[in-house]
């Protein structure tokens, strides 16, 4: 009976001791930060875009359950823009035609927002009602061109996030 006794007691102070343990450890767990307020890049350099496009995209990834999608266009004095402009249309036409899961982020950034509204404007025209429900569209660009996405992306059903550009 005693080392019963002496075994539950071992027991229930290992308990306390793990419980104890995982507050201390709770305690010490940094607390996430506060989003930082992003700039976009003032020239094209595309390394600096791409890097703000991906700060963007963590900043917005709330909900979403899978890696985004992310379309970007250089600035368009780049020598190889329409090639660049043409791919990029074709990867999009592609996902959009097939749909996307619940879930996704598509995420589209550019020093040639105009070019980038234009190209989505082009790969949602023909989305089928309903084919992009749950589905998160990312664009950073200016007002007037997020207007005119904004229908297309959310009659596929997705939901439209506009990041302003300053």
């Amino acid at each position: 009976m005693q080392s019963l006794f002496r075994t539950v007691l071992l027991a229930v102070a290992l308990v306390l001791l793990a419980a104890c343990d995982n507050k201390d450890k709770q305690a010490e767990a940094p607390v996430a930060a506060a989003p930082v307020e992003l700039k976009a890049p003032v020239d094209g350099n595309d390394r600096e875009w791409r890097l703000y496009l991906t700060e963007v995209v963590k900043q917005n990834m709330q909900g979403i359950r899978s890696s985004p999608f992310m379309y970007y266009l250089p600035s368009e004095d780049a020598e190889d823009f329409e090639d660049q402009y043409e791919r990029q249309l074709d990867n999009v036409l592609g996902t959009v035609a097939r749909g996307v899961l619940p879930g996704n982020m598509l995420a589209f950034g550019s020093p040639a927002p105009e070019r980038m509204a234009d190209l989505i404007e082009e790969a949602f025209t023909g989305a089928s009602p309903g084919s992009m429900k749950d589905v998160r569209v990312l664009y950073i660009g200016g007002q007037d061109e997020a207007e005119r996405v904004r229908p297309l992306v959310e009659s596929s059903g997705a939901g439209f996030v506009h990041v302003p550009l300053d």
